[in-house]
């Protein structure tokens, strides 16, 4: 048994409830709040000073759920210590809530495991730092709602007013302000007396003491009170802060709530309602349809960056304008284009070239990527898609220097995407296969799990509710809500407010964009998680719901929630991810169409593809025609232009013809067989090069029709010989006039070679994908805990073990290290070696860092001591002169 739990050893302090608990305990803590270990302490009463520290309580509350929260809440405004019993009345009120006294003590348990309270049932205590938190104040009020008691309230009422209060209320006068606030505090802690003076205040008194009691309790009066306020101030029911301002004090409040702290408790998780259910074949195959088009989207969208994407912001990441043209490339909205964007960046497969002129393009790993089979490379996807920190949703709003957030720009890291992306996706795979979640109730239960920060902190301020008079509507705490709250922040791809009315949090803006990716992502199909969604974070095969029906019955329909829902799974280790990337990868490879080896050439200069093409037929043909429409088919147009840039790419009119007739189910026909063969007649026929330019031609006619055409005005042509005219202008700007003239010249290098220019050879050097903004100190793993909760016992048994001064040694206040002159040290540490002691020694490491150490010496010689460390739980070599001194260690 734990001394938490055995009166006879209770903890005087948080540092002796940690000694009493053992490795499994102590590691559950240290993985629950991995900050208490960075850097390792020395020992147990550093961990409990280091977990009461302001920033690592901050933290530790952030991850409570919403009842466990609302216990520590309770704690801070109990007394300090509380018992189990007062806790209990606190949370489940006079009539006993059987669901909060059922979810209390798993509750209480959390906060002890994570060391924010402390001490057995007879003596709970909530860490100082946590109750000052969670403790009302005027600048920082509680979600209880209540307010200070009435010994801190009557703290600045003088003696002689105490006394007057004390005497309307009908209670015997003290000798003093601090007995006669004692007695007003019986008085309304005493549920008899209590209820005697309630029958006797008149009814606007009441009214006014109903409008506060849930809260704000704080209120204003003006010089000369009303009557119905005068009654409430005469007998201490209200109770002067300052001028102007009465407040109801803590134990009233109670007293009228049936001694609950909440107004509404929440012991038991929301569930997540399923809103439609669809056959598991229809779910799979409507996600596989969208993985597909995400992989084509990708595909689309570094293609049109093969040459060198956008210019880079001076301050990081794409324009406006260039996002703008991104979106009509994709032809999908600006939100999207982000999102996709965002995705190839996190992914590996873009990123900035990092020239003098700074642009973005397809890296390396790009065309590895484009190899590999459809589900891997979807896996690929996915998997960064789910580690990523960006947040594309962000992209468009302004940032705390109001400058607006842009896409691959900085700002839009958000630690906690991971961990909501996965949560979003664990409670989808605990409902039945096929069932497509209701996203209100999805959202109620991540509020649930982490509450926002309003629920955490409280709100309100001062209200006039003493002003009113009975017949105004009380507005309590519903204007100071509405006053604090606003509209929602703009969604992605829609948004809406949340259930309160006031603006989401940042982590219901999260699960809302969590959502509409997963869908784009095929994470999702239709609402519902798919095999290979399921597959990807590592969850067990979903239950069949017991419901007969396959669709929604209309809009709105709600189907039952299976009882018992699947258990949620854990975060995944990077090897685990791997492991379920590839799984889904493979689960995914069905389902997706097999590339086709053919097209359905026409003869109106356009090719048909039926479905996904081979990737060098892809490429290809890309290359030789136009895409005209996409869907289902993909229809190619060929035109001049067209044609003529396969031709710069390196290729002939014999192999074109011959690449058609090899991949073309259906015969050449004669229009495209004779524009190819027509723009390769006259391809090559002018030759451009670099003088700043020139063209060549060994048919001077050509050139002078060139020279007699005014659109050559701008070129800046002269003749420099029967078959050569100059340019000013560069030769690629020369090549693009000359087209635009109607010709089909070809660039030529400084040997007269034609230069071919393939599309896609421009590549970024290698480059990694952006790192993850972690959210905290990494959660340590079982080794690294294991060798941290050996060092932080073997210190606190050094800092706490009795000792025993080597003789002649100066004697050593608790926590300082042991002093001892070079000589007692040397003799100590041989005897030790011939009696196979422990020892305690004081040890100063190169860096002037002093610690405590226990050893056991094996070895003194040359001046040093080879000595097994309990500390680290290895043998080590100290340097004598390093060592301050030694103690023996008591029994």
């Amino acid at each position: 048994m734990s001394t938490e739990e055995n009166p006879a050893a209770a903890p005087r302090s948080l540092a002796e409830a940690l000694r009493g608990r053992d490795d499994v305990s102590l590691a559950a803590l240290l993985r629950s709040r991995p900050d208490l270990i960075t850097p390792v302490p020395t020992d147990l009463t550093q961990l409990a000073t280091r977990a009461g520290t302001r920033a690592s309580v901050i933290r530790a509350l952030e991850r409570l759920d919403r009842f466990t929260l609302q216990t520590a809440q309770a704690l801070a405004i109990a007394p300090d210590p509380a018992t189990y019993a007062e806790l209990l009345g606190l949370m489940a009120g006079d009539d006993g809530d059987p669901a909060g006294s059922a979810a209390l003590p798993h509750a209480l348990g959390t906060l002890r495991a994570q060391a924010l309270v402390w001490g057995g049932d007879d003596r709970l205590r909530l860490v100082r730092t946590a109750r000052e938190l969670l403790a009302p104040s005027p600048q920082h009020p509680s979600p209880t709602g209540l307010g200070p008691t009435v010994r801190e309230a009557g703290a600045g009422i003088s003696p002689g007013r105490v006394q007057e209060i004390l005497a309307t209320a009908g209670l015997p006068s003290t000798h003093d302000s601090v007995s006669a606030l004692n007695a007003l505090a019986g008085l309304f802690d005493d549920p008899e007396q209590m209820s005697a003076l309630l029958d006797q205040a008149p009814s606007e008194s009441v009214e006014v003491l109903e409008r506060l009691v849930w809260g704000p309790p704080y209120g204003q009066v003006t010089a000369d009170p009303a009557p119905r306020l005068r009654w409430l101030l005469d007998r201490g029911l209200l109770l002067p802060t300052a001028p102007g301002t009465v407040v109801l004090p803590r134990e009233v409040a109670l007293r009228l709530r049936a001694g609950r702290a909440h107004r509404t408790t929440e012991p038991v998780p929301p569930p997540v309602e399923a809103a439609a259910a669809h056959r598991p074949q229809l779910v799979d195959a409507t996600a596989a349809g969208q993985a597909y088009t995400a992989l084509a989207t990708v595909e689309e969208l570094l293609k049109d960056w093969h040459e060198g994407g956008p210019a880079v912001l001076r301050a990081g990441g794409l324009s406006v304008r260039d996002l703008k043209r991104t979106a009509v490339a994709l032809d999908v909205p600006e939100p999207v284009a982000a999102f996709w964007v965002e995705l190839a960046y996190a992914a590996g497969l873009l990123a900035s070239d990092g020239e003098a002129d700074e642009r973005y393009a397809a890296t390396p790993a790009y065309d590895e990527w484009r190899e590999g089979p459809a589900g891997e490379r979807w896996a690929r996807l996915a998997t960064a898609w789910l580690a990523a920190t960006r947040t594309p949703g962000l992209v468009g709003e302004r940032d705390a220097k109001d400058r607006t957030l842009s896409a691959l720009g900085p700002g839009l890291d958000r630690s906690a995407a991971p961990e909501v992306r996965h949560r979003v996706l664990a409670l989808l795979a605990g409902l039945p296969e096929g069932a497509a979640p209701d996203a209100g109730s999805l959202l109620a239960r991540l509020c649930w799990e982490r509450p926002p920060r309003a629920d955490r902190t409280g709100g309100g301020a001062p209200s006039p509710y003493a002003r009113r008079t009975p017949a105004q509507p009380a507005e309590g705490t519903r204007g100071v809500a509405a006053r604090a709250g606003g509209s929602g922040a703009p969604g992605y791809p829609a948004d809406g407010a949340s259930g309160a009315g006031g603006e989401e949090d940042l982590r219901s803006r999260l699960a809302r964009w969590t959502l509409a990716e997963a869908e784009m992502l095929g994470v999702t199909g239709r609402g519902a998680l798919s095999s290979h969604g399921r597959a990807l974070i590592g969850a067990p095969p979903a239950p069949r719901h017991a419901d007969t029906r396959t669709e929604p019955a209309g809009p709105g329909d709600k189907l039952p929630v299976h009882h018992r829902q699947t258990p949620v799974p854990p975060a995944l280790s990077p090897a685990e991810q791997a492991t379920a990337a590839a799984a889904a990868g493979r689960l995914l490879d069905p389902l997706l169409p097999e590339p086709l080896d053919h097209v359905l050439l026409q003869a109106d200069l356009t090719a048909v593809a039926p479905g996904p093409l081979e990737q060098p037929l892809a490429d290809m043909l890309g290359v030789l025609a136009d895409v005209e429409s996409k869907g289902g088919a993909t229809v190619y147009r060929f035109t001049p232009a067209s044609v003529r840039r396969a031709l710069d790419a390196g290729q002939s009119a014999a192999d074109l013809h011959a690449f058609l007739a090899a991949h073309s189910r259906t015969p050449v026909p004669q229009p495209l067989a004779y524009l190819i063969d027509d723009v390769a007649r006259r391809h090559g026929h002018l030759r451009v090069g670099a003088a700043s330019s020139y063209v060549r031609c060994d048919d001077d006619a050509v050139l002078n029709e060139i020279l007699a055409d005014k659109r050559a005005a701008g070129l800046g042509l002269r003749r420099l010989a029967p078959t050569v005219l100059a340019a000013r202008t560069d030769p690629a700007a020369l090549l693009e006039g000359l087209r635009a003239m109607g010709f089909a010249p070809a660039a030529e290098s400084a040997e007269g070679d034609v230069l071919i220019a393939r599309a896609d050879a421009y590549r970024t050097p290698p480059r990694t994908p952006p790192e993850p903004v972690p959210d905290g100190p990494p959660v340590p793993d079982d080794t690294l805990l294991a060798a941290a909760i050996r060092a932080v016992r073997a210190g606190d048994l050094a800092s706490t073990a009795p000792r025993r001064p080597v003789a002649g040694a100066a004697d050593t206040a608790p926590g300082e290290l042991p002093r001892t002159t070079a000589a007692e040290t040397l003799a100590g540490l041989q005897a030790a070696v011939l009696t196979n002691d422990t020892l305690w020694i004081g040890y100063v490491n190169a860096e002037g860092g002093a610690s405590q150490r226990v050893i056991a010496p094996i070895r003194v010689e040359g001046g040093f001591v080879t000595a097994y460390d309990h500390t680290a739980d290895e043998v080590r070599t100290y340097p004598l002169h390093r060592i301050t001194g030694v103690a023996e260690l008591g029994e």
